[in-house]
């Protein structure tokens, strides 16, 4: 059985929509095994739904990646303002997509799939706003995840929230349910900031779900631990590894 997740962990039309870019991104090449990786299934015949788009940032780089069309849907104005002007941009959720049946030809998720309220409603909107046989390509981190992921060394109080986010059985379940079929599960390697000075620089931001979920004590203690770090291991970089499921 499916957990209920709330309803919204972050009101992304706060303060948080300003230093969201901020606090996201990589450096030169930090993504290219993301680029690697969705090249498989990337270029499509249709757009690209963007879903859960955020400031844009994925939008821009499948649209130069891959040149594809982008439809870019965000539930939050304050973000969507931020897309690309070349994105055909609507307000909208995962749940009731305000796109027309069969009008895109892939689905990308970027660690938005924690914010779905109903996996299943969204799986079958998936299904709808699809060509048949179009992929659905879910970037994301996953309860277990924690000792991957770079910023879980200075933050575990923030790690032990990923807990909280949907499993990749409860994921498929949902997909599974509405006609999909999981062809892929595979962890990215990924470069987040080229030094932990530079990786500080970004998460002081606070531009994270699980890390707005701690108190601010915490949040404290974990900038200056990885301050600490930068001082001890300036050119150590910091590296994650995200998970892709790929689903058609």
């Amino acid at each position: 059985m499916l957990r209920e997740a709330p309803m919204a962990r972050i009101d992304f039309d706060g303060p948080v929509a300003a230093v969201y870019q901020s606090g996201r991104g990589a450096p030169e090449g930090g993504l290219d095994g993301w680029r690697a990786a969705l090249g498989r299934y990337l270029p499509v015949a249709g757009p690209v739904l963007d879903l859960g788009a955020g400031t844009g940032l994925y939008a821009e780089l499948l649209r130069t990646w891959f040149g594809v069309r982008i439809v870019a849907v965000e539930p939050a104005l304050a973000m969507l303002r931020q897309a690309p002007p070349e994105a055909w941009r609507a307000v909208g959720r995962a749940e009731r997509i305000p796109l027309v049946a069969g009008c895109c030809g892939a689905a990308w998720l970027s660690t938005m799939i924690h914010h779905i309220a109903d996996l299943p409603a969204a799986a079958r909107e998936l299904r709808r706003v699809l060509t048949p046989g179009a992929p659905v390509l879910i970037r994301s981190a996953f309860p277990g995840d924690q000792s991957r992921i770079a910023l879980y060394r200075f933050f575990p109080t923030a790690g032990a929230v990923l807990d909280t986010f949907p499993t990749v059985a409860e994921v498929e379940a949902a997909f599974t349910a509405a006609g999909f079929t999981l062809r892929e599960r595979r962890r990215i390697r990924q470069v987040n900031a080229a030094t932990l000075a530079e990786f500080h620089d970004k998460v002081r931001h606070r531009a994270n779900t699980t890390l707005l979920a701690i108190p601010d004590d915490e949040f404290a203690a974990g900038l200056a631990n990885l301050r600490a770090a930068a001082t001890t291991t300036p050119a150590q970089p910091a590296i994650s590894e995200l998970t892709l499921l790929t689903l058609t």
